[in-house]
């Protein structure tokens, strides 16, 4: 069974959000304001920790990295990380589209 995790955070008037759909393969994507900035694909549950990376699109542009961890907790079992202009973000999980 396929299962699904959202993860989402505004950040300095940006919103930050990662998806990720596991099951026979693993899909992991991160947008920034709503566009697609990093995207990965893996065979089986995925490979934790996992760091996408993409920027802000602010002058001079801002990098950021989403980092996603394993909880070993049934019913949160992902963990994301936002980590943009030195600070680490825990990213609250949403309920998955």
């Amino acid at each position: 069974m396929r299962q699904r995790y959202s993860f989402h955070l505004d950040r300095a008037g940006h919103s930050v959000t990662v998806n990720v759909r596991s099951g026979w393969i693993t899909e992991t994507e991160l947008l920034v304001d709503g566009k697609e900035c990093a995207f990965h694909r893996v065979h089986g549950h995925g490979v934790y920790p996992l760091t996408l990376a993409a920027r802000l699109a602010v002058e001079p542009p801002l990098p950021l990295a989403v980092r996603l961890e394993r909880t070993g907790a049934a019913e949160h079992p992902l963990a994301c990380v936002l980590e943009v202009d030195g600070a680490e973000l825990a990213m609250p999980e949403h309920a998955a589209r």
